[in-house]
């Protein structure tokens, strides 16, 4: 007689959200036609340039001075935006005060401004004869027109993102937490650092690499504020602008296939270290 494994007849529990196979199938036809398609073409429109071409286009000395503004000011912006995005996120959660409401709604400002207004409204801010500017440029401190106004528009349209991604975390972690820290002798910086921060890290990590990627990109607020003196102030997004402007189709491509390239490296790099994190501390597992 022949005896079956118990195993033979285990059936797949059936998911408590049915319909998987329609959602993938949708979600993958989604994503094909909004990004997979158009960067595909963008890698085809590079191919077509050639080595020697896409190579003299990638170490031109203009594009590269435009790719280190851009990727350096983003860089600058999202740190900067990680270190004040985690104080105002942690003002919000942990205490109460008059008007809480109103500077949590206006950290969604920049979400809803449009980017040229915001451009706009930073130079008016910063500009010599601006409201802010005035008081700064007889201290030698110029903003507007320089590649530190560019910092200053990138922070102001990434500063939602860490914050917006940081608060609902920092909302999980119960106020005993801190309370046992320093009932077991912990001082504050301590509790910040050793019992608070870790916990965060993938949430700050993921806020900063949000705020990065927005910036690397931004181009409606930056515009404004830069100046865009070549060599000096103009981003790799005015630079793709400007080539095709002059029908200068291929080095416009090239241009934005070598953006492709080091933001998804970088991206990547963000990813793994955010992975690391999760294992580390045990965040999100």
């Amino acid at each position: 007689m022949k005896v079956h494994s118990p195993t033979r007849w285990r059936f797949k529990r059936p998911s408590v959200i049915p319909g998987f196979g329609m959602a993938l199938g949708l979600t993958l036809t989604w994503l094909t036609l909004l990004i997979l398609i158009p960067l595909s073409g963008l890698a085809v429109r590079s191919s077509a340039l050639g080595w020697e071409k896409f190579w003299s286009i990638a170490l031109d000395p203009r594009t590269l001075n435009a790719l280190r503004i851009s990727f350096g000011s983003a860089f600058i912006a999202a740190i900067v935006n990680a270190v004040f995005g985690i104080i105002l996120a942690w003002v919000l959660v942990r205490y109460r005060f008059p008007g809480k409401r109103i500077i949590d709604a206006m950290v969604d400002l920049p979400f809803a401004l449009p980017t040229a207004v915001a451009g706009i409204a930073l130079t008016t801010l910063y500009a010599p004869n601006g409201w802010i500017g005035q008081f700064l440029t007889p201290l030698g401190i110029k903003i507007a027109f320089t590649p530190a106004g560019i910092v200053v528009a990138l922070i102001f349209v990434g500063l939602p993102f860490v914050v917006r991604t940081v608060q609902p975390v920092m909302e999980e972690i119960d106020k005993e937490v801190e309370e046992a820290a320093a009932t077991l002798g912990a001082n504050r910086f301590q509790t910040i650092f050793r019992v608070l921060l870790p916990g965060l890290a993938p949430a700050v990590l993921t806020g900063f690499a949000l705020a990065f990627a927005r910036g690397v990109g931004e181009y409606g607020s930056v515009i404004f504020i830069a100046g865009n003196l070549p060599f000096k102030s103009e981003i790799a997004p005015l630079l793709i602008i400007i080539k095709l402007e002059e029908y200068n189709y291929a080095a416009a491509t090239g241009i934005a296939a070598i953006m492709l390239i080091i933001s998804f490296a970088m991206l990547l790099v963000i990813n793994l270290i955010q992975s690391w994190s999760r294992r580390r501390y045990g965040y999100g597992a």
